[in-house]
Order: C-alpha cells, then structure tokens, then sequence
C-alpha cells in the first residue's frame, strides 16, 4: 500500500492558489478513477483507490500547510503504510511555471509543509513530486505569492502541468522513483496522450 500526499490549505478562500496546487493533483488522479476525495480521517480528507496493482490511500490534509505532517504521520500509523511508500505533491517556487521534479529524500527547501510531515515523521525519506509556480516578482514577499490565486493567462499552463505531475505520481507507483525521475524530470516533458 502507498500513500500519496497533496498539499494544500483548506477553505474557500485558498482554492485555486500556487499553495494548493498539491490538492490539485490530487483531485485529478481522483478524477482519472471517477472518485473523490472526500472520508473525513486523520485530520483529512481521503480516499481509497487502486493504481494498477498498487492499493493507494490518498489524502488532502485539512490542519493547513504549516501543520501538514500531524496528519500525515497519522494516516501513515493508522494504514501501517512505511515512510518509504509516501509520495508527497506539493508547489515549489524554484522551479518555473509548467515545470516538475519527482525527488526522493532530501530537505524541506523552505516548504512548510514539507517541514512539518519531516518533523512529525522524524525523516525525510520520501519521494516528493514538486510543481513548479515559479517565484515571486522582486520585493513580493513568498508567503503572499504563494497564497495568491493563478492569474488568467497561467490558466491553460496550471492545468497543463497539474496533468503532468499526476501523472508522474502514476508513474512512480507503477514503475518505481527512479524511471519516473528519468521520464519527467526535464525540461521538455510533455502529457502523454
């Protein structure tokens, strides 16, 4: 059994921000199997589903980013699933718009919420999938940024992308970190059709 994390914050008011992005791929892997996201559990909202041959707990964290990892520590004690089969989705300011990387281990790179599910989990040995909203212009403050909303013109690119790190959370379920790192991390990654 695998878990897969999208991060975002709860509540109206964040839908459709960079911060959520996480939820957003999510929902679309839900989507692609006709289900939703919805079982409150763990501070959370969740769902069962199957990938291929794999059983998969999904989860969209309700405790706000800074607090993701309360939840995440305690939907993995409660599925018995090991830290080593936890993927995470989640935004990340260094890399540009319509740009992803699936990355195993390593540290938080400033993100909250990876902070949080590191320090409740006590490791950081997990696989991340990290989508691109690029940074900040000068003198905007990152935490604004990041809980603004998508402009129009990013629209398009937004769904572009959240399509492409679905599918990359597909990819490492079913053919392992390692082929899904080499299939999606450059620069010219297209969806599959």
């Amino acid at each position: 059994m695998y878990c897969v994390v999208g991060l975002g914050n709860p509540g109206r008011e964040y839908r459709g921000t960079r911060h959520n992005i996480g939820f957003a791929v999510v929902d679309t892997i839900a989507r692609g199997l006709s289900t939703r996201i919805r079982r409150r559990a763990y501070s959370a909202l969740t769902a069962r589903v199957k990938l291929g041959r794999s059983e998969v707990f999904i989860i969209k964290p309700q405790t706000y980013m800074n607090n993701s990892g309360r939840s995440v520590r305690a939907a993995l004690r409660a599925t018995g699933v090991p830290l080593e089969h936890l993927i995470v989705a989640h935004d990340d300011v260094d890399l540009p718009l319509g740009r992803i990387r699936v990355r195993e281990g390593g540290g938080a790179g400033g993100h909250k919420g990876i902070s949080s599910i590191i320090a409740e989990c006590g490791s950081a040995d997990f696989v991340r999938v990290k989508v691109g909203v690029g940074r900040p212009a000068a003198g905007e403050e990152t935490a604004d940024y990041v809980l603004d909303r998508f402009v129009h013109s990013e629209k398009s690119e937004v769904e572009r992308v959240t399509e492409l790190a679905a599918q990359a959370v597909c990819a490492v379920l079913s053919h392992g970190v390692d082929r899904a790192m080499a299939e999606f991390n450059t620069p010219a990654r297209r969806l599959r059709e």
